[in-house]
């Protein structure tokens, strides 16, 4: 396994935290099917989304893989009256991160964090390690912690 930057961001912070690894599927890079690969509970393991508000700017949000963003609440938890997922081909250039293989640590700049409130329900949760085939594995409150993230309700439920 390569140590990513995110890896390196936890190490140097002393954060305690594991790796996993799966096979990447080209043509299926959702979190539910890396899930389904490690054996994971799908409310445990967290895709990284981005969007961008029409007053705060860029924000990133943590949420369960099987769930769907709910555009409203994060606008109302960023301040932005609209808000709307950032187009695919500026993922790398916002983040450092492609698509598969975005992790809320360690991006180009410092976005506002949020992460769903249903992660403290996990003693651990899963989330990228910034490349396609590789998690991270540590406590939610680490994760908030080392991206000064805050829990919200975030998802359509």
């Amino acid at each position: 396994m390569t140590t990513t930057n995110a890896m390196r961001m936890l190490m140097k912070a002393n954060i305690p935290f594991e790796t996993s690894e799966y096979a990447v599927d080209e043509s299926d890079l959702s979190g539910v099917h890396a899930a389904h690969e490690l054996g994971v509970d799908p409310d445990c393991m967290f895709k990284t989304l981005v969007a961008r508000g029409d007053k705060k700017g860029v924000s990133v949000f943590c949420i369960p893989v099987a769930e769907e963003l709910d555009l409203k609440k994060c606008a109302a938890v960023t301040g932005d009256k609209r808000i709307e997922m950032i187009h695919v081909k500026e993922l790398l250039g916002l983040t450092g991160y492609i698509r598969g293989g975005c992790s809320p640590i360690g991006m180009k700049k410092k976005y506002p964090t949020w992460i769903d409130e249903t992660a403290v329900l996990c003693d651990k949760i899963y989330v990228s390690a910034g490349a396609r085939g590789q998690q991270i594995i540590l406590a939610p409150d680490d994760l908030a912690a080392c991206v000064e993230a805050e829990y919200a309700d975030l998802t359509k439920r």
